[in-house]
């Protein structure tokens, strides 16, 4: 439930927060304050998805399972 929730987070917040984001000022680094938005989510879309490839127990590798600790 956890990870559907955190794959679905990058969506929601492309998706429905343009619309409340949609203006030129402030600019952001030089950026129209909408554009800043879209490129802060692509960044935080990418940690997302890899903290939840490294929540999804699918993924774990055995040595992972049993709580050994790798070198």
């Amino acid at each position: 439930m956890l990870l559907r929730l955190l794959a679905a987070l990058p969506f929601i917040g492309i998706l429905l927060g343009v619309p409340f984001f949609n203006r030129v000022e402030p600019l952001v680094l030089g950026m129209p304050f909408v554009l800043a938005w879209i490129v802060l989510w692509v960044v935080l879309t990418a940690c997302i998805m890899a903290l939840v490839y490294r929540l999804d127990p699918a993924n774990r590798t055995a040595a992972d399972q049993a709580g050994e600790v790798r070198s």
